[in-house]
């Protein structure tokens, strides 16, 4: 059996790790950042299970000056501070390393290429099979037959392997002694290596190829003519000490004892510590099975009475105690109760006398938990299978619903006068799921509502909103899974209407039960936490108007669908067949791979093309773009062909397939605890998405018809509501007055960017102000802005810099926003829904900038959401104030749609366009304006 040695470079994957997930954190419980420890870990798991090695290692950089440092002082001076979050995941990494029985491994004075590179050459002799794990491209100069570095995959890539062979490709080079030479040539900007000024990567290679070594391209300085000679001759020491930082030392004080690095089983006591800390709940099942015990959070020291018994204080459970004084439950090793642990009592409601004597003690509540059990997970085709309530901690009742629909008919009949009463709260989780369940059979939920997945959204937008995870936070409570009920997701999953009833009294009670407990938790929260508004005048009432919403649908034109997708299929092989013809020659066109080699090593359209970390060239949609804009004529085919099968497979194909049997319409889900700015989102479908830019995904939009024939599509949509937001926050005189006046903003812009008088503003002057007015309020830069706008860099930077002297009061907002994100650790919106960033003071500029282009937009984006949420809020219960048979059936972005009886359209303009314009009054008096359109179908509308 060939022995295998894996040597980790631990920085190089961590930093890889952090950066993968920093749009998308993992965030525990306790809000510590694990997106290095997360990242780390699957790679070292990916590692085990699929490669087998048979010894490993993994070798970090030792704090402190290397040899390096004293040859060159400025040696990785140009390094930003790593961020705080990864160096605080390190200890937590190494422990993880450490429970693997794995070595950590590190040489003071040395880096940790030094001690991998000692140690592949000592392993190799001694007949083993090395791989160096790292992404890092100066390794290339250890490799050789035996010796590989190993790329694990990233962002959904492949593993690469590079050999001598493939090493020597990548750099152009003859033979690997010339990687070095290659960095001494070119330099190496992350090491702050310097090269020769002036002598970049392609350069380099050609003039090893004509002189094979850097002495030997030094020594012919003299020979080599015209600006590169002259580059050579000063640049010779430069390149001779850039020579020396770049060589890995292949003689670290450190030895190669067989033993030590053999892989042994790893330490399972250890692994359940540090992934209970760090929440790694399917991460840690991957690795320990059903050893792994149940938790989520990290365990807590739990305070005993003299004999052992564990004593509630004060802030044990965020101000409530789990477990009841006459309770005597035993706490679990990590810290969590669970239905075994703690005392509860979950009534089992069966007969009509239990029935009623349940609605007598239910009519008498204020407030009650309610929670439905169903048949599916989607509301609109699901059946009811119980119905639990909760009033008081530790009990609950739950109801069964008889399979047969006219005894369910019956038994839910009973609940009406409940249901009905207008003098009660309702506190769920996810309600609207509960409201519409409810709704499909006939019965509307009249009270007031409360949501506590909402509640926890407003506190902590970045947080998870399961009822699961915030049991497990809040209440050190681990609720019993449906899994353990029907199965785990996927076609063999069971059915509730399947399961034991005691089993599901007590999954569903528990529901309720937690729910209620949740509510008590989490409200001081919102108030402790300032989003009182937030919750009680835009998420809570908000949530009825997306469940009629949901309910009403809207009808779909199958026909028109079916000759759409017809015309789609036809375009698209006009399209492919064009490519073919332009390339000459006939391949896979959805091969990233295949593609990138024709356009690029074929047709020569680009002699600077970018490769992906596989190897591949880009072939992104920004890429072929910016082609495109140079005219060249495959690349729009090319372009045109993804954009046809798109819009062929996800929505004109896809859209029939989601029409409901019985109302013959299409029912979208709203979710609004998604998107931290507090934008709704939806899906199947996600009509966010239905395209709008292009004039053939425009055409999707003429499949939204009314349902009826007496009916129309009725479209009322905010007009530039995001920069009259910036307008009015930022106080800006010349924005503001734009406004004001009845001015088209990005005229007014250009007119003032460019010093015109708005009558000379050309088309092109317009175009260019409105990228600024856009990509200013989401951090765009000078860089960002040629490479959208297709221009230079120097213009770019002159428009901005009009711009930010034409409207100070804008840089003013965004240094104001930054000031105020940096002293108190979140933005807010007008209505004071909060965005919390928690790296806006980060040393890393990196991370740092990230958090400060969310603290500039995100009160842009969450008041423009917040306005919208509040207009459909009022539209609703004025079209229900006026009896009116009209509904609203869509929103989307900026957007909403209605299905309107002609004879209600003169009625209903009105409510609409008021409610719209006066939803949010906007400060410095800037004026909000919506407009109506109407037609039958929803792009005639718009």
């Amino acid at each position: 059996m060939q022995k295998k040695l894996f040597l980790l470079d631990a920085f190089a994957l961590i930093f890889r790790a952090y950066y993968a997930l920093i749009r998308n954190p993992r965030v525990t419980s306790k809000g510590k950042n694990t997106n290095a420890q997360f990242g780390f870990t699957n790679t070292l798991i990916e590692l085990l299970n699929k490669e087998k090695p048979t010894h490993m290692a993994v070798c970090f950089d030792m704090e402190g000056p290397t040899e390096r440092h004293t040859d060159f002082a400025d040696y990785k001076a140009n390094r930003q501070e790593a961020p705080e979050d990864l160096l605080a995941a390190v200890p937590d990494i190494k422990r993880i390393i450490e429970a693997f029985n794995i070595p950590v491994l590190g040489v003071p004075g040395y880096e940790a290429d030094d001690v991998i590179g000692t140690l592949a050459w000592e392993a190799h002799d001694a007949g083993y099979e090395v791989f160096m794990v790292t992404p890092d491209k100066d390794y290339g100069q250890l490799v050789r037959k035996g010796i590989t570095i190993y790329k694990p995959a990233y962002q959904g890539g492949t593993v690469e392997l590079l050999g001598p062979k493939e090493v020597c490709e990548k750099w152009n080079i003859d033979n690997i002694s010339q990687v070095v030479d290659m960095l001494a040539l070119m330099g190496d900007a992350v090491d702050n290596i310097p090269g020769i000024p002036g002598i970049g990567e392609k350069t380099a290679a050609k003039l090893l190829k004509e002189y094979g070594t850097l002495e030997n391209i030094l020594a012919n300085a003299d020979n080599i003519k015209g600006a590169v000679g002259e580059k050579i001759r000063n640049g010779k020491d430069s390149a001779l000490m850039s020579k020396k930082l770049a060589t890995i030392i292949t003689n670290v004080p450190i030895q190669f004892h067989e033993e030590d690095f053999k892989v042994k089983p790893f330490n399972k006591e250890k692994l359940i510590e540090v992934f209970t800390e760090l929440e790694f709940k399917t991460l840690g099942k991957r690795v320990l099975g059903e050893d792994l015990p149940a938790f989520t959070t990290a365990p807590q020291a739990v305070q005993t009475d003299l004999f052992g018994a564990p004593v509630a204080t004060a802030n044990s459970s965020k101000g409530k105690p789990l477990v009841a004084e006459n309770e005597t439950a035993v706490t679990e090793t990590f810290g969590l109760q669970n239905s075994q642990t703690v005392q509860h009592t979950y009534h089992l409601i069966q007969t009509p006398a239990q029935i009623q004597t349940l609605l007598q003690k239910l009519m008498q509540q204020n407030a009650i938990a309610f929670d439905t059990e169903t048949t599916g997970i989607d509301p609109n085709t699901s059946h009811p299978v119980g119905l639990s309530f909760a009033y008081q901690p530790h009990e609950a009742y739950y109801v069964p619903v008889p399979k047969e629909p006219e005894a369910a008919r019956k038994l839910l009949h009973h609940f009406i006068p409940l249901f009905e009463r207008t003098d009660v709260l309702w506190i769920g989780q996810n309600i609207k799921y509960d409201i519409l369940v409810l709704k499909w059979q006939g019965i509307e939920l009249k009270g007031k509502i409360t949501d506590t997945m909402l509640a926890h959204y407003v506190v902590e937008p970045d947080g998870k909103h399961s009822m699961d995870a915030l049991s497990e936070q809040y209440l050190r409570y681990q609720p019993i899974s449906i899994e353990s009920l029907i199965g785990k997701k996927g076609k063999d999953q069971g059915n509730m209407q399947d399961v034991p009833l005691e089993e599901i009294k007590e999954y569903a009670a528990e529901d309720a039960d937690i729910t209620f407990q949740l509510q008590q938790v989490l409200i001081p929260l919102v108030k402790e936490k300032k989003v009182e508004r937030v919750l009680y005048e835009i998420e809570n009432p908000l949530v009825p108007v997306l469940a009629n919403m949901e309910y009403e649908g809207v009808a779909i034109d199958v026909d028109f669908l079916k000759s759409y997708s017809k015309t789609l299929a036809h375009e698209a092989k006009v399209a492919e067949e064009n490519v073919y013809r332009l390339a000459g020659v006939r391949f896979n066109l959805a091969s990233p791979k295949q593609l990138g080699e024709v356009l690029f090593e074929k047709l020569q359209l680009d002699p600077s093309a970018k490769k992906t970390k596989t190897g591949q060239y880009q072939t992104g949609e920004d890429v072929l773009a910016k082609l495109a804009l140079k005219g060249h004529q495959i690349v729009e085919d090319i372009l045109a062909f993804r954009e046809l099968t798109k819009l062929k497979s996800t929505y004109v194909d896809a859209l029939p397939q989601l029409i409901h049997p019985i109302t013959g319409r299409v029912h979208t889900s709203y979710a609004q605890a998604v998107a931290v700015t507090g934008r709704l989102s939806s899906n199947n479908p996600n009509l966010q998405n239905i395209p709008i830019r292009s004039e053939r995904g425009r055409e999707i939009r003429k499949a939204f018809i009314p349902r009826e024939k007496n009916r129309i599509m009725m479209s009322a949509d905010y007009s530039q509501i995001e920069l009259r937001i910036v307008a009015a926050i930022s106080g800006d005189a010349n924005m503001c007055a734009a406004f004001k006046e009845g001015k088209d903003i990005h005229v007014a812009t250009a007119a003032k960017v460019y010093g015109v008088p708005e009558s000379e503003v050309t088309k092109e002057m317009r175009y260019k102000a409105k990228s600024v007015n856009f990509g200013i309020i989401y951090g765009q830069g000078a860089f960002g802005l040629a490479d959208n706008l297709g221009i230079s860099r120097t213009e770019a930077k002159e428009i901005i810099d009009n711009y930010k002297q034409q409207f100070p009061g804008i840089t003013q907002y965004m240094q104001s926003t930054i000031a105020f994100a940096q002293k108190n650790g979140y933005v807010e919106t007008l209505m004071g829904r909060k965005r919390w960033l928690k790296d806006i003071n980060s040393a890393n500029f990196t991370v740092r900038g990230y958090a400060e282009r969310n603290a500039i937009n995100s009160p842009i984006q969450g008041t423009a959401a917040d306005m919208i949420k509040l207009a459909m809020i009022k539209i609703a219960a004025d079209l229900k104030k006026h009896h009116l048979q009209s509904a609203m059936i869509l929103q989307v972005h900026d957007e909403l749609v209605f299905d309107v009886l002609e004879e209600e359209v003169e009625k209903i303009k009105p409510i609409i366009l008021n409610n719209m314009r006066e939803a949010l009054i906007l400060p410095n008096k800037v004026p909000i304006e919506a407009e109506i359109g109407t037609g039958k179908n929803w792009l005639e509308a718009h």
